[in-house]
């Protein structure tokens, strides 16, 4: 079997970005069963309730929902068990020390496979207030009005 390159996308978590600033961001690897392997190659995953957390200078992936894999035996594993993630040690003590702070949190941002193994994006971030989140939506939309004037500029001049 020839190994695999790149990166393949299983599971994005979109309304991360929306509700929080994101301030630094780590590429962390998984600690898996084979059926869980398994299920996030059919490309079946959720972090949308995810969160990470720091217990013992070891940091825990939790509420990452993994559907049981299809045609997994008594060995199939719990759909939103609390997974490992491999980091450096240096990479733990600082998002130990910046999640201490006040309003900082360590969320997962994608779940991916990068040449063949396992990863999750995760990030330091920090909530955003209602007003925040309507002044992004705001420039969003801005942006797009933009774009959508420009091209249509450039299409009267084509024509």
């Amino acid at each position: 079997m020839a190994k695999e390159k790149g990166r393949k996308l299983i599971a994005q978590n979109k309304k991360a970005r929306h509700d929080y600033h994101i301030l630094d961001t780590y590429e962390a690897g998984l600690v898996l069963t084979g059926t869980e392997v398994k299920s996030l190659r059919q490309g079946r995953a959720s972090l949308v309730d995810g969160f990470v957390q720091l217990d013992g200078h070891e940091a825990w992936l939790h509420n990452v929902h993994v559907p049981e894999y299809t045609q997994g035996t008594w060995t199939n594993h719990s759909a939103r068990r609390k997974r490992k993630l491999l980091l450096h040690r240096e990479e733990i003590d600082k998002l130990e020390a910046k999640s201490q702070e006040t309003g900082h949190t360590i969320v997962p941002l994608a779940l991916y496979f990068k040449d063949g193994r396992a990863k999750v994006e995760i990030a330091l971030a920090k909530g955003k207030k209602e007003y925040d989140k309507r002044q992004t939506l705001r420039e969003k939309q801005d942006r797009r009005e933009a774009e959508r004037t420009i091209s249509a500029i450039r299409r009267k001049q084509r024509a």
